[in-house]
């Protein structure tokens, strides 16, 4: 995967990252695996609970590229 965008949705992040759960449940956002699922866009959840997406965003592809250099 190459960068993560707002445009993208949280199931295809989550599949290949599971780990940044955390990263969202961090921004204050509902638990994504545990009971409160959200499968829409990460800009749409974003929106929804007041998010800045674009902050976001910038956390869940430094968080990425961590994992990224690990393999």
């Amino acid at each position: 995967m190459d960068r993560i965008t707002k445009e993208m949705h949280i199931e295809q992040i989550l599949t290949k990252y599971p780990s940044l759960s955390k990263t969202f449940i961090e921004f204050g956002l509902p638990c994504l695996v545990c009971g409160e699922p959200f499968w829409g866009t990460v800009d749409e959840l974003g929106q929804q609970h007041g998010i800045n997406t674009e902050k976001l965003v910038e956390k869940l592809n430094q968080k990425r590229q961590e994992i990224d250099d690990k393999l």
